[in-house]
């Protein structure tokens, strides 16, 4: 877990009144929506299919994919800290994030830290989403994991649930500022 995203960060610029931005948000561009996207779905095709529903919504709807590194409000420089520490002590570290190919695009320049993983398996490139068990069998496959010998850290406990179907240790991250101690007690 290493951005703190959420349409909030700047959705509250766009809209002058908050529960016109929650409708938006939780009846529009709502998280199932976004999920089609992380999914592999074009960006054109999943605006397409709400401008067509939500007409009045059209400006808005545009400006979700073409601002979505403004929703980035930082990324959790403890995460950043663990990685290091874990590159430097020798240990392999992999994405395996629900993240459109598209917004995905510019990523690792712009966040440079990117670069220290291993491998990375972006849910848009592969039209494979976390929870599916699809996607944590390409990861072991194409990484040669071992899952009780793997450490899968997420924010969501759906993703935590399938993982450990799957034998892999797991930490549901809950709280940013915890990473570092939660996973020295794994490794």
């Amino acid at each position: 877990v290493f951005f703190d995203w959420d349409p909030r960060y700047f959705y509250k610029d766009v809209f002058d009144d908050s529960d016109k931005m929650e409708y938006f948000l939780n009846n529009i561009c709502n998280d199932e929506w976004n999920f089609k996207q992380d999914s592999g779905r074009l960006i054109k095709d999943g605006e397409l299919e709400l401008i067509s529903q939500f007409p009045d919504f059209e400006a808005q709807i545009k400006m979700y994919y073409s601002n979505h590194k403004k929703m980035i409000r930082k990324y959790f420089k403890l995460s950043v800290e663990l990685l290091n520490f874990l590159f430097v002590k020798g240990y392999e570290s992999y994405v395996l994030s629900n993240w459109s190919s598209e917004t995905f695009i510019g990523m690792k320049e712009e966040y440079p830290f990117l670069k220290q993983f291993k491998g990375m398996i972006i849910s848009g490139e592969e039209k494979l989403c976390k929870p599916d068990p699809a996607i944590y069998k390409l990861a072991i496959s194409r990484f040669n994991l071992d899952p009780q010998q793997t450490v899968f850290v997420d924010d969501k406990y759906e993703n935590i649930l399938a993982a450990k179907k799957l034998g892999f240790q797991t930490i549901h991250l809950k709280n940013p500022d915890k990473i570092k101690s939660m996973v020295l007690e794994k490794i």
